[in-house]
């Protein structure tokens, strides 16, 4: 069974920075890309950032210049570096992962509980 397990979430301040981690574990024949996702109060979730394999990016334009995203192939985890947020960043921010349970079986997506991240003064 397959899990992804997020961390680092909290309440900072505007312009605040925080460092969310992401670990994935359990049989995995090969994890592709990688990503995060956000949903406020109201909204529909949506894409901050992701990564694939080859370490190619690709970011919201609200995130562009603040958000960095990474990964650690070694360790199965994906991060997300959140630099001078805004109130407007509060949602809760999910991990996405597109993995390959089998060599015989085509991936598909596997979705972490949710990390919560608070910006306010």
């Amino acid at each position: 069974q397959v899990q992804l397990v997020e961390s680092g979430g909290g309440l900072v301040q505007p312009g605040g920075s925080l460092r969310l981690s992401c670990a994935a574990s359990g049989r995995m024949f090969r994890i592709h890309a990688m990503g995060w996702y956000r949903q406020a109060p109201g909204k529909q979730r949506e894409l901050v950032a992701d990564i694939t394999s080859g370490d190619s990016t690709n970011y919201a334009d609200s995130v562009k210049g603040r958000f960095a995203i990474s990964r650690d192939n070694a360790l199965n985890t994906v991060y997300l570096q959140m630099n001078s947020l805004r109130p407007e960043d509060t949602a809760v921010y999910y991990c996405n992962a597109d993995i390959q349970t089998r060599r015989s079986q085509l991936p598909r997506g596997y979705w972490g509980q949710g990390t919560q991240v608070a910006v306010s003064s």
